[in-house]
Parts: structure tokens; sequence; C-alpha cells
């Protein structure tokens, strides 16, 4: 089933903690391999700054993602989806950003 796919990605994003949401955001928003509908510049802006606010180290260093292996192993997931999929998952991702900002 291909929303298993999908299930399977939105499980592990539930599992992540708000900095590894927003560097998910970040990669998504950033990648010329994601097809996604909604305005990635604006969208990158957005979880840049919000990642700012409570990374230091993302603030003050040029960071390479590819250390950090399960943003890598999602990303790497997103990419086999199709836009549709990839869609329903960044919806989600940014949703999920968003409550816990306001919490």
């Amino acid at each position: 089933m291909e929303n298993e796919k999908v299930k399977y990605l939105m499980d592990m994003i539930n599992d992540m903690d708000l900095t590894n949401k927003l560097r998910l955001a970040i990669c998504m928003s950033d990648s010329s391999c994601t097809k996604l509908k909604y305005d990635k510049p604006e969208m990158y802006k957005h979880f840049d700054s919000m990642l700012k606010e409570i990374d230091k180290e993302y603030r003050t260093t040029l960071i390479n993602f590819a250390k950090y292996h399960l943003i890598m192993f999602a990303m790497a997931k997103i990419m086999e989806m199709t836009k549709e999929e990839q869609n329903q998952v960044a919806l989600y991702l940014f949703n999920s950003t968003r409550q816990v900002k306001n919490k």
C-alpha cells in the first residue's frame, strides 16, 4: 500500500523533537528533489527563523545536515514518494511544527 509510506514517515516525524522537525522542514523546503505545492522559499525563511530561535549551533555555524542521519533517512524516503505523498507529509510536518510552537 502506498499510504503505508506516508504513515511510516508521519510516525517518524511524530517521534522527532521540534529541532529535528525544523531541520527536516528546512531540508524539504531547500531541496530541488521535492515537488511541494507550497512557496518553498517562504517556508524556508519561516523554518530557518524558528530554528535559529531554539538552536544556538544552527545560529552560529554552517550546519552540515548530512550528520543528522534521521533527517537524511527521512529525506531519502520523501524523495521516493509521489508529488501527492510528498505534499501530504509536508503538510503534516508543517502543522506539527506549528502545534508545538503554539503550546
